[in-house]
Formats: C-alpha cells, structure tokens, sequence
C-alpha cells in the first residue's frame, strides 16, 4: 500500500499531466478530474499541490511555466562546466564536470524543475541524479543535449 508522499506525488504527477494538456479554470475543476482518475483531491490538497510543483495562475487559468526555456536557461549557463554524461542503470545518471564546479551544475539542475529528475547530488566534480526510470532518464539526457547543445 502506497504511503501519503507516494500518493501525494502521484497527485502532482497528474496534475501536470492535466496542465501539460491545457489550462484548468480553478482548481475545483482539477479537484473534479483528479477524483476521476480515482485521487483523494480537495481544494486545499490541489492548492498546496500547484504551489509545490511552480503553476501559475494566468488570465486562461492554471497554467506550467515554460519549464523547458527555463531549464535550458539554467544549464546553458553551465553548459562548459559539462564534461561528460553517463548512465549507470536505468535511474541513475553520472555527470562529470569541472572540478569545483559539481554542485553548481547540481543547482542549475534542481532549478531546472524537470519532472524527470528525482534530485541530484553534486560533489567536486561529480554529479549523481536520479531520475524516475529509463524513460525518464532517456528523456532528461536529450533535454540536457538540447539545452547544451550536446549529443551526449
């Protein structure tokens, strides 16, 4: 049986499953779509939810940021700190930068915001993020290439 952070999680991951396909009015109508997916959602569950993942609430709605520009903003800002970029099964990426410069790239990775990763933990010149699975970690490396301007 799942604990009260998985489910709140699996909250979350939904709700940006729900905004990715387009704003919602209010946050009743999130409640209303979560419910029939089979969560446990009140208003002030979704509230603390929407803060906790960075929505916005624009003129059309409860919206995600641009999360993408963001992130790659983030890390073209460290984009030479990067040396190399390896796997190391299927949750688990090793980033090898600078030295020094480990956590640094670390940060620009959290600030990135990118459902894919789980965190990451920045050493000297080592980085380890986590990512959720393979497909996770297939799509968080071609977003770090794309962001960098790497083939990695």
């Amino acid at each position: 049986m799942p604990n009260s952070n998985e489910i709140q999680l699996d909250r979350r991951s939904a709700i940006r499953r729900l905004l990715v396909s387009g704003p919602a009015a209010n946050q009743q109508s999130l409640v209303a779509a979560l419910r029939a997916q089979g969560f446990v959602a009140t208003q002030s569950s979704v509230s603390r939810d929407l803060r906790e993942i960075g929505a916005i609430k624009t003129s059309g709605g409860y919206t995600l940021p641009d999360a993408g520009s963001v992130g790659d903003d983030e890390l073209a800002q460290v984009a030479d700190l990067l040396r190399d970029l390896k796997s190391a099964g299927p949750n688990l990426l090793v980033i090898r930068t600078a030295i020094g410069a480990a956590q640094r790239v670390a940060l620009a990775l959290d600030r990135c915001e990118w459902p894919e990763i789980v965190g990451n933990v920045g050493g000297d010149d080592t980085v380890f993020t986590a990512t959720a699975g393979a497909a996770a970690q297939r799509n968080l490396i071609s977003k770090i290439g794309r962001a960098t301007s790497r083939h990695w």
